[in-house]
């Protein structure tokens, strides 16, 4: 029988040093998880004591944010039925007198480019579950709309693309994939606009692509866009026209004024096609044999063009801020004789006022104007579309990363108010208004 012949001292230096190999593969492990200033070193030496078990470092440079976004909204105008439906307003604006809402939880994860003029690579995904989600998946009109259609269980990809640089020039950036409207002054993030409701301009927006988008910076005054979609609010290449291989082209020319304080943005938007996001040119099904909604024989075209622009006077000392947003758009969708290409236009003034570290003031008044209501109801009828708006929202940041929000807003204008129905070929009995509509918002960003 063989007999460990070791002598008490060299199994113990033994024991000392396999201990002090396993402490430094956790010593290892937890520098790792915990972002240690040198993890590629600590990796390494991991990798060598244990061979393939190993804990791999994240890829440098990718960064996790986004936003919980709550409020509470009450809608003075609003039927028995649960409805409210105020025209050219967002559907999570919509819902009848008092409701809690949960807008948004955002989620994005980015990988952005360096400011090197170099080739790289990067990506941005953006993931959307809320109330704003529900209706930014099929935004539609909010025609009778009741409560029972608010949904915070839906989930909506706002963004998933790749970003490439080549190194032509100044550097010339691409975008493969889903991205978000190049038009309009408002965003899809709530919490980014100067108010918490949508705009009505906002509302006749594209809200995004599938495609290509090109980019470049000439200088420090001028840079511009370019690309090539789908069409808006689609993933196939038809847009609205089954009958064809539709497209949209998209442009754009950025002017920064020397200092940095003032910028103006020109962007068009033309599609081969009706657009998912332009007149609806609704046909009721008693009128004619085949009903044609949206121009769905594949014929017709869609061209917009949305200027905006904002000023903040260096002798206000970043405490005060004005903007602006215009929107022209045509479509011509040659679906029935008796309904002819809808054009819409409109214009929207901002202002902000901060006046300290925690308390902001904005100011919001907007008009939206068409030859015929298809742009926000789902209705064609010979009657010009006037809608008008007017909101003011508090701003108070009391707490590092925690924005809190109160708005009034005030809707008017021709049938601005279709919470009833005639019952006669579903043709909305509206009224001017006003619709009031008080509300407040809770915000925590990371």
């Amino acid at each position: 029988m063989n007999i460990n012949k070791h002598k008490p001292k060299e199994i113990l230096n033994k024991m000392i040093k396999n201990i002090t190999a396993i402490l430094g593969v956790l010593a290892a492990v937890t520098s790792l998880s915990l972002g240690d200033s040198a993890p590629e070193a600590s990796a390494q030496d991991t990798k060598k004591m244990v061979q393939n078990n190993f804990v791999e470092t994240a890829q440098k440079g990718i960064k996790l944010s986004g936003y919980v976004d709550a409020g509470y909204s009450y809608n003075f105008t609003g039927a028995s039925s649960g409805t409210s439906d105020v025209s050219g307003r967002f559907g999570s604006d919509t819902a009848a007198k008092g409701d809690f809402n949960l807008y948004a939880v955002k989620i994005a994860l980015e990988k952005a480019l360096t400011s090197e003029n170099k080739a790289q690579a990067g990506f941005r995904t953006d993931v959307m579950i809320g109330e704003d989600a529900n209706y930014l998946i099929n935004r539609g009109t909010t025609y009778n709309q009741t409560n029972d259609n608010q949904d915070s269980n839906a989930l909506f990809l706002e963004q998933a693309y790749v970003s490439i640089r080549a190194p032509v020039g100044n550097g010339w950036d691409f975008k493969v994939g889903k991205f978000v409207s190049i038009l309009g002054y408002e965003v899809i993030e709530r919490p980014a606009n100067m108010n918490v409701t949508y705009g009505l301009l906002w509302q006749q927006m594209p809200l995004y692509y599938t495609g290509v988008l090109s980019s470049y910076k000439f200088d420090d005054y001028l840079d511009a866009k370019l690309g090539v979609v789908n069409g808006s609010q689609t993933d196939n290449n038809t847009t609205t026209g089954l009958n064809g291989d539709g497209c949209a082209v998209l442009a754009a020319l950025n002017v920064t004024a020397p200092g940095g304080n003032a910028n103006w943005s020109n962007n068009f938007q033309y599609s081969s096609n009706n657009d998912n996001n332009t007149a609806s040119a609704f046909v009721n099904e008693s009128s004619t044999s085949t009903a044609v909604e949206n121009g769905s024989n594949g014929t017709g075209y869609t061209f917009i063009y949305n200027s905006w622009g904002n000023w903040a006077p260096k002798f206000a000392d970043d405490k005060l801020l004005f903007a602006f947003n215009a929107l022209l758009g045509t479509s011509s969708t040659n679906a029935e004789p008796s309904q002819p290409g809808t054009t819409w236009f409109g214009a929207g003034a901002y202002a902000k006022y901060q006046f300290n570290d925690w308390f902001s003031l904005c100011s919001r008044g907007e008009y939206l104007g068409g030859n015929n209501p298809a742009k926000v109801t789902d209705n064609y009828n010979n009657q010009n579309l006037s809608l008008w708006e007017y909101t003011l929202t508090a701003g108070f940041n009391v707490i590092d990363n925690l924005l809190i929000r109160a708005e009034y807003r005030l809707d008017w204008g021709t049938n601005s108010v279709n919470n009833l129905n005639t019952g006669v070929d579903n043709t909305p009995a509206g009224s001017s208004g006003p619709a009031h509509y008080a509300g407040a918002e809770v915000v925590y960003s990371f």
